[in-house]
């Protein structure tokens, strides 16, 4: 006949308690020192008893046991927080899924597609936000437009006023040159000297050996810086005297 079973429920009696807790806690630290040798486990056992007495069992130090216990309970706690982070992460991710899906929809719409199963209040909503979207449009391209015409007339004015500055340098480099009609006068105006070297008679061959030497003694002249005046002065005795060395030599003959 088998043992009936027992009720698990606090014993009233305190004898019947007390003899209780002594065999049962035999047993249990008898069974935990089984499972240690038989499973090479590490186990410990902590009991207090109703009046505070402490009863314990370690297979490799209650200290080195705790110890462990502790830092498995550390990274068990941050297994768990890192759990739940994730957690809210998925969550957040979730939602923004929704909300891209959402947003995807919603400019689908505004380029006029995906109209099926729009209400009458929902497209009328739609043609709303459309043509506030188009005004806002508008305003920002006139105001751009604006903006350019501004800048336009802004360098045009400074242009307008750089060519009358131009026009002002213009007319008074021209008073330095002061002519009947308005134009610059040419180098050899300025320089008559030159102008009357051009105009010789090259006829005869003491022609041309005058020409020689006139433009080798304005050359000489101009070189010295002397006038022209002065120049004409010195060369009418020389042409006399040749020229009467020439009529000399024709009676002669």
């Amino acid at each position: 006949m088998g043992r009936g079973k027992i009720e698990i429920k606090r014993i009233e009696n305190a004898n019947s308690r007390q003899v209780t807790f002594s065999k049962r806690r035999s047993g249990l630290l008898k069974k935990a020192q089984e499972l240690s040798i038989l499973c090479d486990a590490e186990v410990a056992v902590i009991i207090f008893s109703n009046t505070g007495k402490l009863f314990e069992f370690s297979s490799a130090g209650m200290n080195k046991t705790l110890s462990r216990y502790n830092k498995n309970l550390d990274a068990s706690e941050a297994a768990v927080v890192e759990y739940k982070t994730e957690k809210q992460d998925l969550k957040e991710v979730d939602v923004l899924k929704d909300e891209i899906a959402r947003l995807q929809v919603k400019q689908s719409r505004l380029v006029g597609k995906d109209l099926t199963g729009l209400s009458l209040k929902e497209l009328q909503h739609l043609e709303q936000q459309l043509t506030e979207g188009l005004l806002s449009v508008k305003e920002k391209k006139e105001q751009l437009l604006m903006e350019q015409l501004e800048q336009s007339q802004v360098r045009e004015q400074r242009a307008l006023l750089e060519n009358e500055t131009l026009r002002r340098q213009v007319e008074e480099l021209q008073g330095f040159f002061p002519s009947t009609n308005g134009s610059v006068p040419t180098y050899l105006e300025y320089y008559p000297a030159r102008n009357s070297l051009l105009n010789i008679d090259v006829t005869t061959p003491d022609g041309a050996c005058n020409h020689t030497m006139e433009r080798e003694d304005s050359d000489t002249t101009l070189q010295l810086g002397l006038p022209n005046e002065v120049y004409r002065k010195r060369k009418q005795p020389e042409t006399e005297s040749h020229s009467n060395d020439s009529e000399s030599q024709v009676g002669l003959l």
